[in-house]
């Protein structure tokens, strides 16, 4: 039996976040271990601390690289005390944390790869046709819709299994009253919905160094569908992305 922390990483005023399993001890699991324990569990990821390596894995498969894990790894890594500091190593390399003011920062290297892609695919998956469209590679894929109506992007009910043939993961955008509304579907990886996915957030801000923007900030919501509100705070530059938010912890399970 593996005992499992759980988190709620971006939260929005301590309610919602994303769950997070987190093994702190992954000691006799091999990767097929820690894939089952990741299925079992459900959440849209689980990391094991594996000697100087963060792991992460959805309920389908190990991920390169995802944002609401690192960002759960570093609250984990600096006992959620502001002030901490350090660095973790995930497979696409190393990652920079602070704690600071009660939010988890995480900062690396502006990793994502823009071009532009055919608007009409969205048409495919059975979403509006948004005002634009890229693929951002991350250094998986990710496809970007961007919208003018937030309330298209809140009435969209995609063909899950047309998004799930096609391997894409789709990340949904609109700028909202109080933050960019924004949802995030990737059902091949396991995970139909997601409540919150910093890694797209990383994509929307190589996006934006790509349209000129070479530094800014943006707090996107992201959940509502499901019933998990979540705020990311993102910042960028040209060269670096840093990812904040808050993170709650629930009672442990043992798998």
């Amino acid at each position: 039996m593996t005992g499992v922390r759980v988190l709620r990483v971006f939260t929005r005023d301590h309610d919602g976040g994303n769950h997070l399993g987190v093994v702190e001890d992954p000691t006799g699991l091999d990767t097929a271990a820690m894939q089952r324990i990741a299925t079992q569990l459900g959440y849209s990821e689980t990391v094991f601390f594996e000697s100087d390596q963060v792991r992460i894995f959805t309920p389908a498969a190990e991920m390169p690289f995802a944002g609401h894990p690192i960002v759960g790894s570093a609250w984990v890594l600096g006992d959620g005390e502001d002030g901490a500091t350090g660095t973790m190593t995930i497979q696409v390399g190393d990652v920079d944390y602070l704690i600071e003011n009660g939010v988890s920062w995480v900062r690396f290297e502006q990793p994502g790869k823009v071009s532009t892609a055919d608007e009409s695919q969205a048409a495919a998956f059975s979403l509006p046709l948004p005002h634009r469209a890229y693929l951002v590679e991350l250094p998986l894929p990710y496809l970007v819709f961007e919208y003018d109506d937030v309330d298209a992007v809140a009435a969209a009910d995609p063909d899950m299994d047309a998004v799930a043939a096609s391997g894409a993961q789709v990340y949904m955008v609109a700028p909202g009253a109080e933050a960019l509304r924004a949802r995030f579907f990737a059902p091949a990886m396991g995970v139909d919905e997601d409540p919150a996915t910093g890694s797209a957030a990383t994509a929307l801000a190589a996006i934006r160094v790509a349209q000129g923007q070479h530094h800014g900030e943006q707090l996107i919501y992201q959940g509502e569908e499901v019933e998990q509100p979540c705020a990311i705070n993102l910042r960028w530059s040209d060269s670096e992305v840093s990812l904040g938010g808050t993170v709650t912890e629930d009672e442990p399970r043992n798998i």
